[in-house]
């Protein structure tokens, strides 16, 4: 994945949210991550409505989603995500503990990219996340223009 690629990573568990960034670096990816704990301020950072932190038009972005969140869940935020003009082109990867087939069918008709569970089992967590930076060494991914 090209260096300009921001990873927002959408996580109310703060430990899930450094073990993915760290296990990610490990796999090479050195791209600028930006974490939110919860749906409403990764939203509000994509429609660009965040204060403290700015999105810019023509940023490539690619989204690591959680769906139980507080505030606004995952399946919300991905549904507002793909009903937008622009943002509606980035990569959403859900991961998630959640492995029920309806909550995996139910992200894939809202349009996600790709849906992981996260294994309870720490070692199979970092496997999952080092197999995902893999991947992201070599997706290409659109920019985002506009504002919304």
């Amino acid at each position: 994945m090209k260096n300009e690629v921001k990873i927002i990573i959408a996580e109310d568990d703060e430990g899930h949210a450094t073990l993915i960034e760290k296990n990610l670096r490990r796999s090479g990816i050195l791209n600028e991550t930006i974490w939110f704990k919860d749906g409403q301020e990764t939203l509000d950072y994509l429609f660009q409505k965040n204060k403290k932190v700015k999105r810019e038009s023509g940023d490539s972005l690619l989204l690591l989603l959680d769906i139980r969140m507080p505030k606004l869940d995952g399946t919300e935020v991905l549904q507002r995500v793909k009903e937008d003009k622009e943002l509606r082109k980035m990569p959403v990867i859900m991961i998630t503990t959640t492995d029920d087939p309806r909550e995996v069918e139910k992200c894939h008709d809202l349009g996600c990219s790709s849906y992981l569970t996260k294994p309870i089992d720490y070692d199979k967590f970092v496997e999952v996340i080092r197999k995902l930076g893999l991947f992201l060494l070599v997706v290409e991914v659109p920019t985002i223009n506009g504002k919304n």
